[in-house]
């Protein structure tokens, strides 16, 4: 049977990835976004592939992601990918916080997460060893951080792992494995032209990762290479 993937932040860098990775895995894929009428690429994909879905979704919005799930019908979930993100804005150091933007921040990295969680638990408890995994980032680990500074997107991913360990701990009686992982440093718009690794090699070392993983290892947090990082 085919299996059912819903990916977030769909539209460019590693969720595009991701997208394409799983149709080349012959899984039926629904990818979101927040503008699917601008997401050309995705479009153009979802154009030649019939196992391809583009859905409007705004993590932000709590309707909207209801709206999405109402789509999907009675689907049934086999793993979903947190992909969307937001690091706000760069080079606010100790002083200068934006407190709109953090909650800007707040909203799409760890809130948002837990409402897809929350309207997509039904579906992925139809079947047998489904996962629910967040793209976090080492920035959100408290033994990771000797730097300092990054206030918005460290705190946003730190409550995102606290949300995923609970979530973890939750959605135990279902057999829905949840994890966060890293992606690593990655060449997107975010990380950056002199980030360490491509779009394809931190997408092919998460799937990998996924693919291993087991229920025994529900509420850990993970590289994108299957390394353990510490919380």
């Amino acid at each position: 049977m085919t299996k059912h993937v819903v990916i977030t932040g769909a539209n460019r860098g590693i969720g595009l990835g991701l997208v394409k990775y799983y149709l080349d895995k012959d899984y039926t894929v629904a990818a979101c976004c927040r503008q699917p009428n601008h997401a050309d690429e995705l479009n153009e994909l979802a154009e030649q592939c019939t196992t391809l879905s583009v859905y409007s979704l705004d993590v932000e919005s709590e309707a909207s992601i209801s709206d999405f799930v109402t789509a999907l019908g009675d689907a049934e979930v086999d793993l979903v990918i947190n992909n969307a993100g937001y690091y706000g804005p760069k080079g606010y150091a100790f002083g200068q916080v934006d407190i709109t933007e953090w909650h800007k921040v707040f909203a799409i990295n760890a809130m948002g997460p837990l409402l897809v969680a929350q309207h997509l638990a039904p579906l992925l408890a139809k079947c047998e060893n489904s996962k629910l995994v967040c793209l976090s980032s080492k920035m959100g680990s408290m033994t990771d951080n000797t730097s300092g500074g990054s206030y918005l997107y460290r705190s946003s991913k730190s409550a995102l792992n606290a949300v995923v360990k609970s979530l973890s701990i939750d959605l135990l009686p279902q057999n829905t494995l949840c994890v966060v992982l890293h992606p690593g440093w990655v060449q997107t718009e975010m990380g950056g032209p002199n980030a360490l690794i491509t779009v394809e090699e931190s997408v092919h070392g998460m799937a990998q990762t996924i693919a291993k993983l087991t229920l025994a290892q529900t509420g850990q947090f993970f590289n994108y290479n299957g390394e353990t990082i510490p919380w």
